[in-house]
């Protein structure tokens, strides 16, 4: 690893939400994991990041994440996936995105702590060695790294850069947490639909194949569901949930939609993104 002598002192990033703008479950590999489609859509709403330089060994970490035990926390684990001899770091996190979701927040946290510390300590690894660190933590890592939005295929790890229309997301947010192992661990879950193909998707083929489990689990993702389809019919929960959103065309249907939301909802409006934007240096 290569090491840089005059380090940039401070990062700043925006660890993105995503969103599974369709979920099919089309199968599952004889070691237990389930083989998905979906599109994974970023968003330009999530979490805050910081990245400090240090120049003694180790990571700190502060912010949003007292409750999580280190050996858990994936922004630390990833850290530590990289983290050379004779430098350090402190990250601050300010959290937006909620645990148990389905926005891919944990795995949006690693990529980032990956991408913006090998920037930071200037270690020079390349995307695909990253992507390979990355997917150790979890199989959606590696659309955070990449960056871009895409069509995902096996185990969620078979990436295909896709452009998706303009487009502004209302996201509700259950005041819930779903597992979900839980959700995959349920006997009536749908495990053979037929793949479909892009111009499926494009012609509006598409569901989320975890949301009859969560729904009939979950009374809290029931009603917004519900309350959402009175706003949007394509309305539908993201990853195992518990999140719900629509899609829109303008910033300022969003907005009316989420003022419509009912007492103890959540809601965010976020605009989807085909690429990330950069890492910025802050001076």
């Amino acid at each position: 690893m290569g090491v840089r002598t005059n380090p940039v002192k401070t990062l700043r990033a925006l660890s993105p939400a995503n969103l599974n703008l369709f979920l099919h479950v089309t199968g599952r590999r004889p070691d237990g994991y389930h083989l998905l489609q979906t599109v994974f859509q970023l968003l330009s709403w999530g979490d805050d990041m910081r990245f400090e330089w240090r120049d003694t060994p180790g990571v700190s970490l502060s912010g949003d994440t007292g409750d999580i035990a280190p050996a858990d926390n994936l922004i630390l684990r990833a850290a530590k996936l990289i983290s050379p001899l004779d430098q350090g770091a402190h990250i601050y996190v300010r959290k937006r995105i909620p645990r148990g979701g389905g926005l891919g927040g944990g795995s949006s946290n690693a990529a980032t702590t990956l991408v913006a510390l090998n920037q930071l300590w200037k270690l020079e690894l390349d995307r695909d060695e990253l992507i390979r660190i990355g997917t150790s933590m979890g199989a959606d890592v590696p659309v955070f790294i990449k960056g871009r939005s895409a069509w995902a295929e096996g185990i969620g790890e078979k990436l295909t850069p896709i452009s998706l229309p303009k487009r502004w997301y209302v996201v509700a947010q259950p005041d819930c947490f779903v597992s979900t192992a839980e959700i995959f661990a349920d006997p009536e879950l749908t495990l053979q639909t037929p793949p479909i193909t892009v111009q499926a998707f494009f012609s509006g083929a598409g569901r989320n194949d975890l949301q009859p489990v969560v729904v009939r689990r979950y009374p809290e993702v029931q009603r917004a569901v519900e309350w959402l389809r009175e706003r949007s019919l394509d309305a539908r929960m993201t990853g195992s949930g518990a999140c719900v959103f629509a899609s829109v065309e303008s910033e300022q249907e969003a907005y009316i939609i989420a003022e419509q939301a009912p007492t103890g909802l959540t809601v965010v409006v976020a605009e989807g993104l085909d690429k990330l934007p950069e890492i910025q240096e802050v001076t």
